[in-house]
């Protein structure tokens, strides 16, 4: 089974410490952020993984190179051109293929406690992403139908909306907060280029946009756990977090 995993970030948030090491190799316990989403995705039974990499890109490449995972690795590489998210996925493409069947995308600054095997299960087989959603508290919200396709985003703080749905069927939809991890069937790629996306989007953008032409479901796991570590003030948790899993 195949995972991209969001590795090319500059990690501004992070500051200082990424003015010299990229995000994805901040340690949080004593091994990289890196190290532990591979560990997660291994022990699901990913065996094939592909790391897009950008900001001090040779330090991943680096790192990659001197550790055996025990699984397959490739770089997606980014150095020229930072895709953000959606780009990211269109430019790993190369990368991932051949593919039979669904791949994970998960952000590299995500850990949590998700049985991503029983998230696989949960895929559509018309869907062509199945997003992990959560009612964690922001002020930024994707919007679902009773049937959890996505419809569209909001926040809440400004009242902005974003959805191709008049606003009339946007009432009563399901308030909910992206993960950062989500399965995407192969069709993406040619959706991506129906709608004539550029080389360099958010992978929201498009969802946004094309949410009603396509099937976008979410996912809400039961007792998820998720620590996003894009702050320096959420390294602590990070810390307690890894330690509580060990445990």
């Amino acid at each position: 089974m195949k995972a991209l995993i969001f590795a090319a970030g500059l990690g501004t948030r992070l500051k200082p410490l990424t003015d010299t090491t990229p995000k994805a190799l901040v340690p949080v316990g004593g091994e990289p952020l890196l190290y532990h989403v591979i560990c997660r995705l291994r022990a699901a039974g990913y065996d094939e993984l592909v790391v897009n990499v950008h900001h001090f890109a040779a330090q991943i490449i680096d790192y990659l190179s001197a550790h055996d995972f025990g699984v397959s690795i490739r770089v997606s590489d980014e150095s020229a051109l930072l895709r953000e998210t959606g780009g990211g996925i269109a430019f790993a493409q190369n990368q991932l293929e051949p593919l039979e069947g669904p791949f994970l995308v998960h952000n590299v600054d995500i850990l949590s406690n998700l049985d991503l095997a029983w998230f696989r299960e949960q895929t559509r087989p018309e869907a062509l992403s199945t997003l992990v959603v959560s009612e964690r508290k922001t002020s930024r919200y994707l919007l679902f139908g009773e049937d959890m396709r996505l419809k569209g985003w909001t926040n809440v703080q400004t009242g902005e909306v974003r959805s191709p749905y008049p606003a009339e069927e946007l009432k009563g939809c399901r308030r909910l907060a992206f993960s950062g991890i989500h399965n995407l069937s192969p069709a993406i790629f040619d959706a991506f280029r129906q709608a004539h996306m550029p080389e360099r989007f958010p992978i929201m953008d498009f969802y946004l946009q094309e949410c009603g032409n396509h099937p976008i479901y979410g996912v809400v796991p039961e007792n998820l756990q998720l620590v996003d570590v894009g702050k320096l003030d959420t390294l602590a948790a990070a810390e307690e977090f890894i330690s509580s899993i060990g445990r």
